[in-house]
């Protein structure tokens, strides 16, 4: 199928060009392939705005998919991810009645009774919650994150006709393979919807990395919590993409993006329990007085992907491959994680790469224009063999993917993509991730201190290369560099 696209593709454009070569003065929209990207553009516009329409109507359940679907950068076209991308920011809100109705079933109290003032106007309202401030009696200010009333009953007919849905869609377009979502909806929905859950899940991933002086995950006040209310903390900052804020408030953009990398790497190759939903509503920024350090607020703790000791092992060698360029091992693990023959498809959507980026080393150069604009038109070329892939690999990689896409989104905000720096962070979480596997395998002493001293050579020759990175790039480096070329030409 894909071969039969692009040979269509390819006659196409022929037929425009003999036809520009026999007509000077022409209009574009003589051109048939421009002619018939409109038309496509257009059908995929109008499927995407009905299909969110949908979504916003059935609210709960299919708003969770459509949001979902609006990360599949690498999977879908432009004009779908584009359109249900806005349902991060346009989730139907409960009303006062529900709000109240839920928190007198759950708490056993009146709002008035519980707070000194509580703001009806949500700050912010998703799929499945919204979340309001308020001041408890003591004086503390807090989030409330409260479940929308009808989500539970809801939720499991709503799976089951998302499910119908897409197996007539199949029975029509055999190549359509999108059940994995439902799969997958099955599986994180009962957690998502339980709140004590994403409490418990808050309280690990703060322990977890207490030593991060720049992560700061909001507190919960366990006595006035239960399955359908969240209490928390209050925290506020601005988006972690609003470019605009962070240099209104002297944030360094640079800074954050590197402490968001360091932080997902951590998650993702050194402790294999990885929050899957960084969508810019659910990370902050801010700088704090005091200090004067930009801190990340983390929110939103009801979706972890925990990741198998041998995928995540997997996982780390085979980012050490495709950082290293070594196309042998990037065969050999993307075969261990399902790919098979399909390896090199897989290296590119892993990377968000054109598999020439991939050969030639993904740090070597950012992504240009050009490359992204092929990467998304191989996608529609692709698209059955994507599924079938999606469809082959482990469930972890689904969340993963989706994962990766949306910081490879906050990244493409912030101007920030690729940079050299985060794939020293990956490097440095991959090997210390590796050797403490290692080690824990071996039963020799020896074997042991050989494995810990290989380590710490490693990551002396990644700190000596961000050294030179920062020297290159430094004021002080370029006035050494230039010292040295007059030594040397003086020598001569």
């Amino acid at each position: 199928m894909a071969g039969r696209a692009l040979k269509l593709a390819s006659l196409t454009a022929a037929a425009s060009g003999i036809y520009l070569y026999g007509n000077k003065f022409l209009d574009p929209s003589d051109f048939g392939v421009v002619r018939v990207g409109r038309t496509i553009a257009t059908v995929h516009l109008r499927s995407a705005e009905r299909l969110r329409k949908l979504c916003c109507v059935n609210r709960g359940t299919f708003i969770k998919v459509g949001q979902h679907l609006g990360a599949l950068d690498y999977l879908l076209p432009e004009e779908y991810t584009r359109t249900l991308k806005v349902l991060h920011n346009q989730a139907p809100q409960s009303t006062r009645q529900e709000i109240e109705q839920v928190i007198r079933e759950d708490l056993g109290k009146e709002i008035k009774e519980l707070f000194v003032s509580f703001e009806y106007t949500p700050l912010g309202a998703a799929s499945l919650a919204q979340v309001h401030k308020a001041v408890l009696q003591d004086g503390r200010t807090v989030a409330v994150k409260i479940q929308h009333p009808k989500v539970q009953a809801q939720s499991s007919k709503d799976i089951l006709l998302i499910e119908v849905l897409l197996l007539v869609v199949k029975q029509i377009f055999p190549d359509f393979e999108f059940m994995w979502l439902v799969e997958e909806a099955k599986k994180n929905l009962p957690l998502e919807l339980d709140f004590l859950h994403e409490g418990r899940n808050a309280e690990k991933v703060a322990d977890m990395f207490k030593n991060f002086d720049f992560l700061k995950v909001p507190r919960i006040y366990w006595e006035l919590s239960s399955s359908r209310v969240l209490l928390m903390e209050f925290m506020e900052g601005g988006q972690v993409n609003d470019r605009a804020y962070m240099e209104r408030n002297g944030i360094d953009v640079n800074e954050i993006s590197r402490n968001l990398g360091k932080l997902y790497s951590e998650m993702i190759f050194v402790n294999g329990f990885v929050h899957c939903d960084p969508h810019p509503g659910n990370v902050l920024v801010k700088k704090c007085p005091a200090s004067g350090k930009a801190h990340i607020i983390l929110l939103d703790h009801g979706l972890y992907q925990v990741l198998s000791e041998s995928f995540r092992m997997d996982y780390c060698r085979l980012w050490q491959a495709l950082i290293k360029a070594d196309m042998k091992r990037v065969q050999k693990y993307s075969r261990r994680l399902g790919a098979g023959d399909m390896y090199p498809l897989f290296a590119c959507v892993v990377t968000a790469r054109s598999w020439e980026a991939v050969n030639r080393g993904i740090d070597k150069s950012p992504v240009s224009a050009s490359e992204d604009m092929e990467i998304r038109s191989n996608t529609a070329a692709y698209l059955p063999q994507i599924t079938q892939l999606l469809n082959n690999v482990p469930r972890q990689m689904l969340l993963l993917l989706k994962t990766n896409d949306l910081l490879r989104g906050i990244e493409l905000a912030l101007n920030t993509r690729a940079s050299a720096s985060s794939f020293l962070n990956m490097s440095r979480c991959c090997i210390r991730a590796v050797s403490r596997y290692q080690r824990s395998k071996s039963h020799s002493l020896y074997r042991k201190a050989q494995i810990s001293l290989t380590e710490a050579l490693s990551l002396w020759q990644i700190s000596l290369y961000e050294l030179f990175l920062w020297l290159k790039g430094s004021q002080l480096g370029n006035w050494v560099i230039a010292l040295l070329r007059r030594r040397h030409h003086s020598m001569y």
